[in-house]
């Protein structure tokens, strides 16, 4: 028997949003359970992201290096960035992150995964893309700042990848996701059968 999410939504009697960030905000939200109880729940609001996992001709992954404040760490990862345009297809702002963040475009694409981060106590989903016959870009670069100056990019065996999350070498939610999606669509039904760039996205509705 196969399994999938599914909507659902409990009544919300009452909200609201003590903290308004600069891309996110904190809701708080009383929510009314089965037994007719209600408690109150906080979380993240977030307007979404893309990631891109980028395979080149030998079978390795495009990888960045890069400092997370919050966990004190410089966390291996795979290009990605924010939704920051309500209804932005998603696939156009994949491609504007390689290239900002790798100086990279690529002719092929399809849908890895989509996911949510933490559920539990944000709304981010997250569409990681895989991207194929990949080339650098020619031209200047974008002009990167903050935590980018510092930025390392490097090409890693997928094995290694695999073999770093395995081991708690590697921790980046997108590149974990991503590295295991790829070696299980591998090993199943081949990257052909992946969900084309354009698949639809309820979880951030889009204009294709």
């Amino acid at each position: 028997m196969g399994i999938k999410d599914t909507a659902a939504e409990w009544p919300v009697t009452a909200t609201q949003t003590p903290f308004t960030g600069n891309k996110t905000s904190v809701r708080t939200d009383s929510v009314e359970m089965p037994d007719g109880t209600v408690v109150t729940r906080d979380y993240q609001v977030h307007p979404g992201s893309v990631a891109v996992l980028a395979l080149d001709e030998e079978g390795r992954v495009l990888v960045i290096n890069q400092y997370r404040h919050p966990i004190r760490q410089k966390l291996w990862e795979i290009p990605a960035g924010l939704l920051d345009v309500p209804g932005e297809n998603p696939l156009h702002a994949a491609q504007r992150e390689l290239y900002e963040e790798a100086h990279v475009k690529a002719e092929d694409w399809r849908v890895l995964t989509d996911v949510y981060t933490t559920p539990g106590g944000c709304d981010e989903a997250v569409r990681i893309f895989l991207a194929r016959d990949i080339s650098d870009v020619e031209g200047e670069r974008f002009e990167v700042e903050h935590e980018e100056l510092d930025m390392e990019l490097a090409r890693v065996p997928l094995q290694e990848l695999v073999r770093g999350v395995l081991a708690g070498e590697l921790h980046n939610n997108c590149l974990v996701v991503g590295a295991l999606s790829l070696t299980a669509a591998l090993a199943g039904d081949g990257l052909d059968a992946l969900r084309p760039a354009d698949a639809p996205w309820p979880a951030r509705p889009f204009e294709a």
